[in-house]
């Protein structure tokens, strides 16, 4: 018979160094996360006479060059030792980060970009999230909840810093001193935690009984050029990218809308402890609820948060509306990380998750891509951050429908 879902101290108690593993990693993500970088961008922009859209199109190449990799270096997580894939990865990340903090000059900030993009927001992000869905089954729910945290501890706090670090240090010497910090502390960690749970037994961190051996056994595991011969993918997709696009449009152009608004930088960037709420509250709930009744019938619900968030900015101006507004999109974000990998893993099984979500996430990050220099356009040629919600509004409504349309009378695997 098959085994329950345990709950989250269970869970904890029974794989505790691969969970921290998850967490950590998606949390050293943040150096090359959009709202880490976005932090940035007006001291990035005033030393190199940046506009919004040049500095939204440096960041849309270096993203784009990232998502173009991806496909191909996503999918080594299913060839190689993940010890050994983590290794190389989280030092790439690091070195980014040394890269960035002494740039010379504008034109290197694509490869700059490219470099932290693709090591932090596309491969240490991945090896996180795609190692929770391919070691857990039956908890996979609550263990990509878990790793999640890890983005929201980031999203809530760092930004905060960077602007406090920044008026009083450079913002070369701010990313300088982050990137020390991820190669002193959390390189090492990570790579013990990683040895722990390969002493544990990577392979027994899921509640593996006999049975749920012989039941994963017989589980269609799609190859990546199967799930693109299936109408179902591209009416799933418009939903996957729009947090990317619109997410990374909106968190990279923070500091502007809250000009816009009349909100401070201070203001804006103290209350992501509201979105973190948010998206700890989402993944902690989403995550045994997928355990429960399954991400095909779960995620259907995500994007129904962000689309009022975007409402709110299209209506309301007042500062304190700021934290309803950083509350949804937390919301639609937590549900988003626990609940896109695991619906994957449900429609398309593990044997070939690694190569399928290396691609997904490379879509993904070219929406993420495109969404600051879309916007920064539109804010160049005049059109109020209040139109642009209302057409991010309108988008989000659509492929929620389709993605509904994509997953009825789907039976997850």
């Amino acid at each position: 018979m098959r085994s329950k879902p345990l709950s989250y101290t269970a869970l904890i108690k029974q794989a505790p160094h691969l969970l921290i593993f998850g967490f950590l990693m998606t949390f050293s993500s943040s150096l090359g996360q959009t709202f880490f970088i976005g932090a940035f961008g007006p001291s990035i922009q005033n030393e190199f006479k940046l506009s919004h859209s040049e500095w939204g199109s440096i960041y849309m190449i270096g993203t784009l060059l990232s998502a173009a990799c991806l496909p191909w270096t996503g999918q080594l997580i299913d060839r190689f030792k993940l010890k050994n894939y983590t290794f190389f990865v989280f030092f790439g990340l690091c070195a980014s980060g040394l890269f960035i903090s002494i740039v010379p000059i504008a034109w290197l900030l694509i490869p700059v970009i490219f470099c932290l993009r693709q090591s932090g927001q596309g491969l240490t992000s991945h090896i996180a999230v795609t190692t929770m869905a391919k070691y857990f089954s039956i908890n996979r729910g609550k263990s990509i909840a878990i790793a999640a945290l890890g983005y929201a501890v980031g999203e809530s706090f760092l930004p905060l810093l960077v602007v406090l670090a920044i008026s009083v240090f450079s913002w070369r010497q701010t990313y300088g001193i982050a990137t020390a910090l991820l190669f002193l502390i959390f390189f090492p960690l990570v790579m013990w935690l990683l040895s722990k749970s390969s002493k544990d037994g990577l392979k027994n961190a899921d509640e593996n009984t006999a049975t749920n051996k012989k039941e994963s056994e017989t589980v269609k595991s799609w190859t990546r050029q199967e799930m693109l011969r299936h109408w179902r993918f591209y009416l799933i997709m418009p939903a996957v990218i729009a947090p990317s696009f619109i997410g990374t449009a909106l968190f990279f152009h923070h500091l502007t809308l809250a000009d816009a608004k009349g909100w401070s930088a201070i203001w804006i960037t103290g209350s992501y402890w509201v979105y973190a709420v948010g998206s700890v509250a989402a993944s902690l709930f989403f995550g045994p609820l997928i355990d429960r009744i399954s991400a095909v019938k779960a995620v259907p619900l995500f994007l129904i948060p962000k689309i009022v968030a975007l409402l709110i900015i299209w209506n309301f101006s007042n500062p304190y509306w700021a934290w309803p507004y950083l509350l949804l999109l937390g919301l639609n974000v937590g549900m988003m990380y626990t609940g896109i990998t695991a619906l994957w893993a449900e429609l398309y099984g593990p044997k070939h998750l690694g190569s399928i979500r290396s691609f997904v996430v490379a879509i993904t990050v070219l929406a993420s891509a495109l969404g600051p220099p879309c916007m920064g356009f539109l804010i160049d040629g005049n059109i109020s951050v209040e139109t642009i919600c209302f057409i991010f509004a309108s988008y989000c409504t659509g492929a929620a429908v389709l993605i509904k349309i994509g997953l009825a009378n789907v039976k997850p695997q």
